[in-house]
């Protein structure tokens, strides 16, 4: 089976109608210390609003979201994959699938989470706010909480990863072998150039073709042959890289 590694997003709905966070009910059941930890310090971080906002990196206007911080324990959740918003989820469009799709769906993907370590698709998580860079006063570095643990983890579900995370929430646990995707754009002359604005459109479409498909492929040869078929233009030069290539604009 395939495993489809989303990055997270700033932005995430507020609202919600599950029950309050408990991490016993969260998936990969060996990262809930490391949880416990992390959601224990944004709770008190965030009676001190000054030193909140330096270690997350926010303005005085988005207290709104050292709110959310102080509420982890007691607010409503919501699937992990309809708690993330913004472009690449919008093009994953999880709320246009059919419940066959969406049954599949929660099976393949999962969000790599500062706080979490790895939220699956359906896990019920509150709205908050913890990036990958954060520097939480008086615990180590993300990275040094995270790689101990979500590193073996990741490696032993044995599934075929398919790591679309972005730069930072990779270093926190990269995945020995996992499949990466980088979209280019190739222009007239043949040149190509990274794609920046729209990159994370177009691996929301990759994550839709691949939570949703009836295939499972189990190696990244298949994997290519799957989004060939469904109208990408996907290359493999080998190893575990592909490259979507687009048409400049």
């Amino acid at each position: 089976m395939v495993l489809l590694l989303l990055p997270p997003s700033e932005t995430k709905s507020p609202d919600g109608d599950g029950d309050p966070l408990d991490l016993a009910a969260l998936a990969t059941p060996e990262l809930t210390p490391v949880r416990e930890r992390l959601v224990g310090a944004l709770v008190r971080l965030a009676a001190d609003p000054p030193a909140a906002r330096t270690a997350l990196g926010l303005s005085p206007g988005q207290d709104a979201e050292l709110a959310r911080n102080a509420a982890l324990c007691t607010s409503p959740t919501k699937p992990a994959v309809e708690r993330y918003t913004g472009v690449l989820y919008d093009a994953l469009g999880v709320r246009s699938m059919t419940r066959a799709q969406r049954a599949r769906a929660d099976r393949r993907l999962a969000v790599g989470s500062a706080l979490f370590g790895l939220a699956r698709a359906s896990d019920p998580i509150p709205a908050y706010r913890l990036s990958a860079g954060s520097a939480l006063p008086g615990l180590p570095t993300l990275r040094a909480l995270w790689r101990p643990v979500l590193g073996p983890a990741l490696a032993a579900t044995g599934e075929l990863v398919v790591d679309l995370r972005s730069g930072g929430y990779r270093a926190l646990a990269p995945v020995p072998g996992a499949v990466t995707v980088d979209v280019r754009s190739e222009r007239p002359d043949g040149s190509r150039t990274v794609v920046s604005h729209a990159n994370k459109s177009h691996k929301g479409r990759i994550a839709r073709v691949l939570a949703t498909t009836t295939a499972e492929p189990d190696d990244v040869v298949r994997l290519r042959a799957l989004l060939r078929r469904s109208g990408l233009h996907v290359e493999h030069d080998g190893g575990t890289a592909l490259t979507l290539v687009l048409p400049a604009a």
